[in-house]
C-alpha cells in the first residue's frame, strides 16, 4: 500500500493500481476533490489555483492531470512549472488567487510523487480543512462545468525570479555583507529545482556558486533526503574547490542543510538554530520548532531572552503556534526555516540569505560558528509497520511504562529526560513509528533509541 491520504495531501508511488497506488485516476479524483473545495469557500465568477512542480520524472504527466482537472472545474490555473515549494507558497497571494498545489514528494525517491495543497493564503491546509477534501474524494460526487464554462491555463515561469526579489527585499539580508565576504559555495541541487533557485540566488548575493547536481532532470544522483550519509560527493568538492561552505535541498526546496569548508556536515537541526540566533539577535522574541527538534533552538532562544516552544510534527502545526505565539522565527529540525517576515512556510531561499549574512557579519568559519552553539546529538530511526500492528496500544503502553517522567503526548510519545529525550510518533507519510532521540553525545543517542526500537518490538511481538 503506497497511496498515503493525509490532511497535508496525497502521496504515492507512480503506477499500479488505482487507490493502491498514486495513478492518473487518483491524481484526477483528488484533484477534482481539491478544486470542488475551492469552490465551496467562496460563492463567486471565477476561481484561480496556482500549480508548480518540482523536477521528478512523472512531474509534467502528474501536472497536465491536475491543471486539466482543475479546467474542467471551471478554474483558471497559473502554471509556474518547474517551481520550488516556498515559491508556490509566495505566489498564490501574489496572485490574490484561491488556493495551490504543489506536486512534489519532497525527500521521498524519485518513483513518488504527491499533490500538497495551500490555501488562499499560500499556507498548507489545517486539519479541517484537509478533512473536508478527503470527503469530498470518497463521496465521489464532484460536479463540473460545461463547455462554456471551462477554465483556463495560463504560464507564467517568473515567478522563482520574483521569489529571489522578496528575500532581497527582506531587512535583515545584509547583501553588502555577503558581497563584501566573497563567499564560495558549492550547491547539491539534487537535479531538481533547488539547482534553478539557489544558484541564481547565490548570484544575486555576490557569491560564487558550484554546481553540483544542478540539471532538473529528475534523476536523483543520491537518496534526494538532505542526510550526512547521501552527501559524500558534496562532501568531496567543498574540500576540492576550497569551498566556504557547502548547500544541499531537499527536490523542493524547503528543507536545508549547510556544510562547512572541511566537509563535515553542519547539522540540518542547526540550520534553524543558526537562522534563529542571527534574527533573534535583530529583532528579540520567541520561537517555535516541532517537537522532534533539537534543544539547542532553546537554548539560543533563551540565550536571546526569548521563550521557546514546541509543537506537534508537521509544518501547519507549528505555523499554528507561531502565529499563536507571535514568534519572530521558527521552523523544523529537518532544515525547514520558517521566517514570518516573509511568510509562513518553509524556505530554503529565506534560509540561505539569512545564514549567509549571519555569517559574513560575524566573520566566521562555518565550523567556527558552529561550535559556538550547544553541542547535541541526534538519533533518527525508525521502524517498519505492518498493517495488523496497532500502532497507537504500542505507543500507549510506552506513555504508561515511563508515567514518571515529562511526557508530551500531543504528537505520538515524547519522553523528557534530564539529559536526553525520545520522541515516537507515527508517521504521517510513511508505513513507520520514528524513533528520535537527543543526547550530549552521538553514541548516547543511538544507545537511546536502540533501547526503545528493542522495548518496542518486545511490546508489539516483533
Amino acid at each position: 500500500m503506497t497511496l498515503i491520504k493525509s490532511i497535508s495531501g496525497i502521496r504515492g508511488t507512480i503506477g499500479g493500481k488505482v487507490g493502491d497506488n498514486l495513478t492518473p485516476i487518483d491524481a484526477v479524483k483528488f484533484a477534482s476533490a481539491y478544486g470542488t473545495w475551492i469552490k465551496q469557500q467562496r460563492q463567486k465568477d471565477n476561481y484561480k489555483v496556482v500549480v508548480g512542480r518540482d523536477a521528478r520524472i512523472s512531474g509534467e504527466m502528474i501536472q497536465n492531470l491536475v491543471m486539466n482537472t482543475l479546467v474542467g472545474l471551471g478554474i483558471h490555473v497559473v502554471d509556474l512549472g518547474l517551481s520550488t515549494t516556498p515559491t508556490v507558497e509566495i505566489a498564490v497571494p501574489m496572485e490574490h488567487a484561491d488556493g495551490g498545489i504543489i506536486l512534489t514528494a519532497s525527500h521521498n525517491p524519485k518513483q513518488w510523487n504527491a499533490l500538497k495543497l495551500l490555501d488562499a493564503k499560500g499556507e498548507f491546509l489545517n486539519a479541517t480543512e484537509g478533512a473536508k477534501i478527503l470527503q469530498i474524494a470518497e463521496a465521489d460526487n464532484m460536479d463540473f462545468s460545461d463547455v462554456d464554462s471551462l477554465g483556463k491555463i495560463t504560464k507564467n515561469q517568473a515567478y522563482i525570479d520574483m521569489h529571489i526579489d522578496e528575500v532581497l527585499k527582506l531587512p535583515l539580508v545584509n547583501k553588502k555583507a555577503i558581497e563584501d565576504a566573497n563567499f564560495k559555495v558549492v550547491v547539491d541541487g539534487v537535479n531538481s529545482t533547488g539547482g534553478i533557485a539557489m544558484p541564481l540566488l547565490l548570484e544575486r548575493l555576490g557569491v560564487h556558486p558550484v554546481k553540483l547536481y544542478c540539471e532538473p532532470n529528475g534523476h536523483f544522483p543520491h537518496n534526494p533526503e538532505p542526510l550526512k550519509e547521501h552527501l559524500t560527493d558534496l562532501s568531496k568538492m567543498v574540500v576540492s574547490e576550497r569551498a566556504d561552505l557547502g548547500i544541499v535541498v531537499d527536490p523542493d526546496v524547503d528543507r536545508l542543510a549547510f556544510m562547512d569548508e572541511t566537509g563535515e556536515m553542519f547539522g540540518e537541526e542547526y540550520t534553524l538554530v543558526a537562522c534563529a540566533d542571527y534574527v533573534l539577535s535583530k529583532t528579540p522574541g520567541n520561537t517555535v520548532s516541532n517537537m522532534s527538534s533539537t534543544r539547542a533552538l532553546r537554548d539560543v532562544t533563551e540565550r536571546h531572552g526569548g521563550k521557546y516552544q514546541a509543537s506537534a510534527v508537521g509544518e501547519v502545526n507549528v505555523v499554528t503556534l507561531m502565529k499563536e505565539t507571535n514568534t519572530v522565527i521558527g521552523g523544523e529540525g529537518n532544515g525547514g526555516i520558517i521566517y514570518p517576515e516573509s511568510h509562513y512556510g518553509r524556505d530554503a531561499l529565506v534560509g540561505v540569505a539569512l545564514f549567509l549574512s549571519h555569517l559574513a557579519e560575524t566573520k566566521m568559519r562555518v565550523s567556527e560558528l558552529k561550535a559556538t552553539y550547544p553541542q547535541y546529538f541526534m538519533s533518527k530511526k525508525k521502524i517498519q509497520l505492518t498493517p495488523e500492528l496497532d500502532v497507537d496500544a504500542i505507543l500507549k503502553t510506552m506513555e504508561s511504562r515511563y508515567a514518571n517522567e515529562n511526557i508530551t503526548t500531543i504528537d505520538g510519545v515524547k519522553i523528557d529526560f534530564p539529559d536526553n529525550w525520545v520522541h515516537l510518533r507515527k508517521s504521517n507519510t510513511e508505513p513507520i513509528i520514528r524513533v528520535y532521540t537527543e543526547a550530549k553525545s552521538q553514541d548516547l543517542a543511538d544507545d537511546l533509541a536502540n533501547k526503545f526500537i528493542s522495548e518496542i518490538k518486545a511490546v508489539a511481538n516483533i
